[in-house]
């Protein structure tokens, strides 16, 4: 039993709930081969386990579940489980209270099982479900196993018992329901026996009845006669009072008749006043809702214009901003792209003055080629100043250009300062080149010789310094075509906001023709239910004059019927006097009678005790009736 408890709790774990603790005990406690479970109330998921384990358990042989409070669903559960086990011989399934849905499994698993030996069913409610029960024995009548069945107090009627004298027929394997039915037979038997003996006992008791009612058949006619005269007497009062009862009847029946068309009268005015009360309420809540939903379509509407035109005058306001960006940048862009043009036309001067410059000063002297050295070193050195500058100002205007236009006009404002001071320079450059020119030319004949000597290594710096200022002309360039791709991107962006700004007029059109389309289907709706509403009145109305004509026949029906109720009321009074005074004749005649009877009985006594003294040869004594 350890093995089954460890795969109890294992499958209800699987199944997602926790096994029951009283069902963990009672297994702990169980002897081998024999499972105990009776008056456990067993839930659906203990029962689904259960059945599963039942499937393949290969020990227990006995199966005790009676009064476990087993519902439908449980039951059927266990029942498909035992449908598949071989070993087990022993099934109680004693008051569980198993219906229709019960026994179709218990049908089912007599079907199939084929090891069950002994059945337990008693109170149960197997009986109860006619077509259910008829499956039952239809089962039990192919089951080849069962050897005792107990049926007792299933609610079987004559149908069910019906159905299973059809199936013990066909069952050759049942014995003990058989014994049982034997045993009715014997007692059956000794029933019909003392039935037998009753009548003997009564055919002698009314033969001993009659020879008596001889005897006393005389006395009795006297007794009969009058008793005759009293049911006549009595069966005219009868019939009188039955002719009065029946007239009673009838007046009873008139008004309860009226009293009931009278209280459907009120029925139907009290279901006509509530239906008029309903239809105003939900005529006044419709038209509650419907102002409702106007005020709140016109707010809503008010409120959607209002954004809309915001929507639209930011819109406006961006893109007339965006348009004067546009333009700022396109005229900082000419500016820098003539800028430029004068930068080059300049370098372009700068070099044919600084080739007819080198031709010149190639007869310089050897003072003005140190002097020349110095100042070849001193403009080097601010060559290198302005493009170190200036590589920091292109780095600043790719690095902020993208976030902000502010940004950029800094930058355009830095190179627009490093063109300047490269102007400066120039300017500056070209100054003492003229002096020196100034100079060279007063020292010319002196420094040919020198001049010619130097003349290759002056030439290469020279070239150096064109290369450097070539290098700062293609750096600017660059710079100038990274503005017109900025403005050219901004340009995109301009032309994406008018088609943004063209698709929100079209959308906002179309809101508007929406919005006056639902405005005109609400004006519609609005009167077609104010023509429902009208309607409505026009039969609220109709059927308030008719519940007023209604009202008007009730009021005469009531009139009516208290005029019928008092000439009932004198004719029951009436009723009552005739009735009270035969009931004070009928009075007086039973105590006749029963003076008549006592004066009888002392007649019989007499004559009873005259023949008896005759009888017995003793002489008669002398008894005088008393008066």
């Amino acid at each position: 039993m350890e093995e089954f408890r460890r795969a109890y709790s294992r499958l209800c774990k699987e199944s997602g709930t926790e096994p029951q603790e009283t069902v963990l005990q009672q297994l702990h406690q169980l002897p081998q081969g024999r499972l105990d479970l009776a008056t456990q109330s067993l839930t659906v998921d203990t029962c689904r386990a259960l059945g599963r384990l039942l499937q393949k358990e290969s020990l227990l042989t006995e199966l005790i579940l009676s009064d476990c409070m087993l519902s439908e669903e449980g039951a059927t559960l266990l029942l498909q489980g035992l449908c598949v086990n071989t070993v087990v011989r022993f099934l109680d399934l004693k008051g569980n209270n198993l219906r229709a849905a019960g026994a179709e499994a218990l049908a089912k698993l007599l079907r199939q099982n084929k090891s069950i030996q002994s059945l337990t069913l008693e109170w149960n409610n197997l009986g109860t479900w006619d077509e259910a029960f008829a499956t039952f024995c239809g089962a039990l009548a192919a089951n080849g196993a069962l050897r005792q069945l107990d049926l007792r107090n299933n609610q079987i009627n004559h149908k069910g018992a019906e159905e299973l004298a059809l199936a013990l027929k066909s069952n050759a394997s049942l014995q003990q329901l058989e014994q049982a039915m034997d045993h009715n037979q014997d007692r059956q038997t000794v029933f019909r026996e003392s039935q037998a003996r009753a009548q003997v006992l009564s055919k002698e008791v009314r033969h001993l009845r009659e020879e008596k009612s001889k005897q006393f058949l005389d006395l009795m006619e006297t007794i009969d006669r009058q008793r005759e005269e009293m049911a006549r007497s009595s069966k005219a009062s009868a019939a009188r009072v039955g002719q009065l009862q029946e007239a009673l009847n009838e007046r009873h029946s008139i008004i309860n008749s009226l009293k009931a068309k009278l209280q459907m009268t009120e029925a139907a005015l009290a279901l006509s006043e509530q239906k008029a009360q309903d239809l105003g309420e939900l005529l006044a809540t419709t038209e509650q809702e419907q102002r409702s939903v106007v005020q709140r379509q016109a707010k809503e509407h008010r409120l959607e214009q209002q954004e809309a035109a915001e929507r639209e005058s930011k819109l406006l306001r961006d893109l007339s901003a965006a348009n004067e960006k546009n333009l700022l940048l396109r005229n900082q862009v000419d500016e820098l792209e003539r800028k430029v043009k004068s930068q080059q036309e300049q370098l372009f001067l700068t070099k044919t003055e600084l080739t007819n410059t080198t031709a010149e000063l190639k007869m310089r002297a050897i003072q003005a080629e140190e002097r020349l050295e110095l100042e070849k070193n001193r403009s080097r050195q601010s060559l290198e100043d302005a493009e170190h500058l200036r590589f920091k100002e292109v780095e600043h205007m790719t690095r902020h250009l993208e976030d902000s236009e502010r940004a950029m006009q800094e930058r355009v404002q830095r190179l627009e300062a490093a063109r300047l001071s490269l102007e400066e320079e120039l300017s500056r450059v070209k100054a003492v080149a003229l002096s020196e020119r100034s100079q060279a030319e007063e020292e010319l004949i002196k420094a040919k010789n020198q001049v010619r000597l130097e003349e290759q290594q002056h030439q290469a710096h020279l070239e150096e310094k064109l290369r450097l200022l070539a290098q700062a002309r293609d750096e600017a360039q660059s710079t100038c075509l990274q503005q017109k791709q900025m403005v050219a991107d901004a340009q995109v962006r301009a032309s994406q906001l008018g088609l943004q700004v063209e698709s929100l007029r079209r959308r906002l059109e179309e809101l508007q023709q929406e919005l006056s389309n639902k405005d005109q289907e609400k004006v519609a709706e609005v009167t077609r239910v104010r023509l429902e509403l009208q309607e409505q009145n026009g039969r609220l109305q109709a059927e308030l004059t008719a519940q007023e004509a209604l009202k008007e026949k009730v009021a005469a029906l009531e009139r009516q019927l208290k005029v019928i109720a008092s000439d009932h009321r004198e004719a029951l009074l009436d009723r009552e006097s005739e009735n009270a005074s035969l009931r004070e004749k009928l009075r007086l005649k039973e105590a006749e009678i029963a003076r008549i009877r006592d004066e009888e009985a002392q007649r019989a006594s007499f004559l009873q005790n005259a023949v008896l003294a005759y009888v017995q040869g003793s002489p008669l004594r002398t008894l005088s009736p008393q008066k």
